[in-house]
């Protein structure tokens, strides 16, 4: 298992620059929040046939660019047993995905309720189209809404795993 941050603020991604050199202070402020506990999740690191990782396919996946609302978007929908940008990187580690039983499983052993509504389906940080273009950001406005619903999550997320803590036992 290794750990992978779910927050990216794109602050040293190349084709964004002209975007985030525009408004740094916005994207140091998520950089820095993306640096809690609340950013980071768990995912298998072995390779397995020799081919990406999970956090590796979605880092380079165009259709999910390492956004983490689209790559949970990815699980819910292998769960259900349909295609998605993800489905044969899910599909090699689906003993792990097993583990969970269900997408609601999964959501709730790390902790992830905030991402999903009422009805189990993800709360997207920014407009979703069903993966039928590339997640990008048109103009600041847009990286704004986006900055907004990660932390948004960061920040409930941090609390939830404040609160799962308080309620463990003392050894």
């Amino acid at each position: 298992m290794g750990s992978d941050a779910i927050t990216h603020s794109y602050k040293n991604n190349k084709p964004k620059k002209w975007l985030t050199e525009q408004i740094p202070g916005e994207v140091n402020e998520l950089f820095d929040t993306g640096s809690s506990i609340g950013a980071y999740i768990i995912f298998p690191n072995n390779r397995v046939e020799g081919k990406h990782t999970i956090n590796q396919a979605r880092g380079i996946n165009s259709l999910v660019d390492d956004r983490f609302d689209l790559t949970v978007e990815c699980i819910r929908l292998f769960y259900l047993g349909q295609e998605n940008p993800l489905y044969s990187t899910l599909l090699r580690y689906k003993k792990f995905l097993d583990l969970f039983e269900d997408f609601l499983g999964y959501i709730r052993i790390f902790l992830l309720d905030d991402l999903i509504d009422d009805d189990h389906h993800v709360k997207f940080y920014l407009p979703f189209d069903g993966f039928k273009t590339r997640p990008t950001f048109s103009d600041i406005s847009q990286y704004l809404l986006y900055k907004k619903g990660v932390i948004n999550f960061i920040n409930s997320r941090n609390e939830r795993i404040e609160n799962y803590i308080k309620l463990l036992p003392i050894l």
